[in-house]
């Protein structure tokens, strides 16, 4: 038995690379139903995803701002960073405990760029080429929600998202979208990809989708 669990630990990195691999490029989900690293499950609402790394990944600025940006990683890196440890939660049930993600507060992003007189929401888009989402300013702005660039004190894997993705740590874990690529800003909140089919727009953890669990800490 012994023998077992050493060569379960040493097999374990493998394994998990091996398990992205499929993940990354699975366009049926199936591969959500299985247990991830840290207790993740993995989904895409695209049948493929392309990988942005350094030499590619660019995240953009945009809309009602006075100074539009175009960010490369690097430059995200060299920003203010904030690090946060809260459970993650799914709506489909799921939980991750104690869950540290790091990086940019979005608000520093928004200041940035200086949002004019009549915003009111953000708009997220991705790289996948599929999914967006949608915060009101004033949720962008909590000091909860970050551009995250660090997932359990390592870069964000492609698998979940990176090289950058949004956390939003208060709401159900939908509203966190993975493959971040673009931020715009806009005078009203245009719902997302789950929420065209029925999933609520504020989705605060145990408030919202019909369940009652116990909020995030």
């Amino acid at each position: 038995m012994l023998g077992l669990g050493v060569a379960g630990v040493a097999a374990g990195p493998y394994l998990q690379r091996a398990q992205d691999a499929v993940a990354g490029k699975d366009p049926t989900g199936l591969t959500g139903l299985l247990p991830a690293g840290g207790g993740f499950r993995y989904y895409s609402v695209a049948s493929s995803v392309p990988t942005r790394g350094p030499d590619d990944y660019t995240l953009t600025v945009d809309g009602l701002v006075e100074r539009p940006a175009s960010h490369r990683l690097a430059d995200l890196l060299a920003m203010p960073q904030s690090r946060l440890v809260r459970d993650v939660q799914c709506v489909t049930g799921w939980r991750v405990p104690a869950t540290p993600f790091e990086g940019v507060p979005l608000a520093h992003l928004l200041d940035a760029a200086g949002v004019r007189p009549g915003a009111a929401a953000v708009r997220f888009g991705c790289f996948d080429g599929e999914y967006t989402e949608s915060l009101t300013l004033e949720q962008a702005r909590r000091a909860d929600v970050l551009v995250a660039l660090k997932l359990q004190d390592a870069p964000i894997s492609h698998s979940h998202g990176g090289p950058v993705r949004l956390y939003v740590a208060p709401m159900y874990f939908y509203k966190s979208a993975k493959w971040l690529s673009s931020i715009t800003v806009t005078d009203r909140v245009r719902p997302g990809y789950w929420e065209q089919y029925g999933y609520d727009v504020d989705a605060w953890v145990g408030r919202s989708n019909g369940r009652d669990d116990a909020p995030t800490v």
